[in-house]
């Protein structure tokens, strides 16, 4: 199953703001260049346009996904039970590692959006960038099975 890369944010720092860009170069081993997240498991941060849709109608508002805080916003892919798997944008791939958990501040945005993201992998996925490059709106998204588990 493919679908698209639909946003693509960047956190100049930690609490800071996400900004809206059209293209982004991901760092082997080290995360999206000049994301304040840099290193770790924990490089990249995912969320699926049809699950965003499916918690705004569930809370009856629309918030723009960047709340969300995540790097990627994606459709057409499923990210539940995505452990494991590769996510392939364009020539990059992403390990996904595992499920983004929602924190406190999803209530700062939207009193119950903490709760409502916990079931099902709502509040999206984190993983590492395996083989880098750069990347823009509209690249093609694959979840691909992998052979080896992650440590």
């Amino acid at each position: 199953m493919s679908g698209e890369l639909k946003k693509i944010w960047i956190k100049r720092m930690k609490r800071g703001p996400m900004d809206n860009v059209n293209e982004a170069v991901l760092i082997e081993g080290k995360g999206i260049e000049t994301n304040a997240n840099q290193g770790g498991k924990r490089q990249v941060t995912i969320l699926e346009q049809e699950v965003w849709d499916e918690l705004m109608e569930d809370l009856g508002t629309s918030l723009d996904p960047s709340l969300r805080r995540a790097n990627l916003l994606v459709s057409g892919v499923q990210l539940e039970n995505s452990r494991n798997k590769i996510l392939q944008i364009g020539t990059c791939t992403i390990q996904i590692y595992g499920e983004t958990k929602p924190c406190e501040r999803m209530d700062e945005v939207f009193p119950g959006l903490k709760n409502e993201m916990y079931p099902k992998w709502r509040g999206g996925a984190y993983g590492k960038i395996i083989k880098g490059g750069t990347i823009q709106v509209g690249d093609t998204v694959e979840l691909i099975e992998t052979k080896n588990k992650i440590i």
